[in-house]
């Protein structure tokens, strides 16, 4: 069964499926979109702005926390610095964090405390990238890569001096904040993997193999995800903005892999983004990734004072309505070795197949493969049968009942009218 090599430290994170994105930074006060610095060529005294007004005053990660629980997540990835260089912790190798801002407070650690006492797992997210920086060189992803006199008087930046600060904070966060469940680096970008970008970077200018090592040394245990440039180190393969075509092969097994998409277009807070997914594709992008063997994180970005946008709360609740009842389909399921009937998901636990019905069809069902392995069917969301019956290949049609079907198939007999669920679930025990 898919999983069966997977990694002993990975397992709880098979078991959770389903985990929070956060984004936020500087750019929620621009509510742009979280590369508004990069996409604007803006320079950094004029970011300095969102700096100078970062004021999250409606800042609470207690209902964070507790939003997500309800929304039936179980873990949390969060940007503790994004590609514009701004930390939302009190680093003490920069000025450039949260408690330089009106805000005046380290940000990430009420946060972490908020999630962990609602039994969350906790992830960082920590960018190899840095805007902000003096000594980071200036490349073809750079916010002033088109001002030539800038250029001009910063030929003489570093990349070992920034690779030393990157190093720096990362062994800071690991030591600072108790035990991090997971680590989620963004992004290394070589030129054989973005060659129409000059001035690129790679395994060698992060110092990856090193950083690897020293996380690995600090948090025993801790998932890494894939964007180091590493080749088959990293424990988590991190598809994003795109549902995989079928299961990501990680590490020969030993790895996991999760789609890392967002509410609507942007990571960050983008205010007139209305590119808003409805809850019901929603649901369907968990399910279909947990029938691959992979999970979903799902993103959202705070505002500029430190609410979720009550668009993102809302669809965040209507999918944790459907978690509460539907969450055996979920939790610590993988694929099933059954092929669906058409527009259906299978996931699996143990001997309980749960098939999800993405498109509801008039009143029946036929399963390929199932007949004589189903003891009882039922909806989960009211725990009501849905009865079965096999169809004799033999039998001829005539008027209301069925003609022979092929043999070892399953049918199943459905109501008219689709269940309330935004993706009807049906439970088979197997005999």
């Amino acid at each position: 069964m898919a999983g069966e090599g997977l990694a002993g430290h990975l397992e709880w994170m098979r078991e959770a499926r389903f985990g929070l994105f956060i984004h936020w930074g500087l750019y929620s006060a621009a509510a742009r979109h979280e590369w508004v610095k990069s996409r604007e060529r803006t320079r950094d005294e004029d970011y300095d702005l969102y700096f100078e007004h970062f004021e999250p005053d409606l800042y609470n990660p207690v209902e964070w926390a507790r939003e997500a629980k309800r929304a039936g997540m179980r873990y949390f990835v969060v940007t503790t610095k994004h590609h514009e260089g701004f930390c939302l912790w009190d680093s003490k190798y920069t000025s450039y964090k949260a408690t330089n801002t009106p805000a005046k407070a380290d940000l990430l650690a009420p946060m972490v405390e908020a999630f962990r006492a609602e039994g969350l797992r906790v992830g960082f997210y920590h960018s190899l990238i840095d805007w902000h920086h003096p000594d980071f060189p200036i490349d073809g992803y750079h916010p002033q890569r088109d001002d030539d006199d800038f250029k001009a008087k910063n030929t003489g930046r570093d990349i070992a001096k920034y690779r030393e600060y990157l190093h720096a904070q990362v062994r800071e966060l690991l030591t600072g904040y108790g035990k991090v469940d997971y680590l989620f680096f963004d992004f290394s970008y070589p030129a054989e993997r973005r060659p129409e970008i000059w001035g690129n970077k790679g395994r060698d200018d992060w110092g990856s193999k090193d950083l690897l090592a020293m996380v690995r040394e600090l948090q025993p245990g801790i998932a890494v995800n894939d964007r180091l440039d590493l080749p088959d180190e990293g424990d988590v393969a991190t598809p994003e903005q795109y549902q995989p075509f079928e299961t990501m092969a990680v590490r020969g097994g030993r790895g996991l892999w999760e789609a890392c998409q967002t509410l609507n277009g942007s990571w960050g807070y983008d205010r007139d983004n209305l590119d808003w997914k409805p809850p019901e594709m929603l649901v369907k992008m968990l399910v279909d990734g947990v029938s691959k063997d992979g999970n979903l994180l799902l993103n959202v970005g705070p505002t500029g004072r430190g609410e979720f946008d009550g668009r993102a709360v809302a669809t965040l609740r209507e999918i944790g309505g459907w978690m509460k009842r539907h969450n055996p389909s979920i939790y610590g399921c993988g694929p099933a070795p059954y092929k669906p009937p058409p527009d259906c998901r299978y996931t699996m636990k143990g001997d309980r197949l749960y098939l999800h019905v993405f498109s509801w069809p008039f009143r029946h069902l036929h399963l390929p493969g199932l007949a004589g392995r189903v003891k009882f069917a039922r909806f989960l969301h009211d725990g009501s049968e849905v009865r079965r019956e096999e169809v004799d290949p033999a039998q001829e049609p005539f008027n209301t009942r069925l003609g022979g079907l092929p043999a070892g198939t399953l049918t199943l007999e459905l109501p008219v009218n689709k269940p309330d669920a935004l993706v009807p679930v049906i439970e088979l025990l197997f005999s």
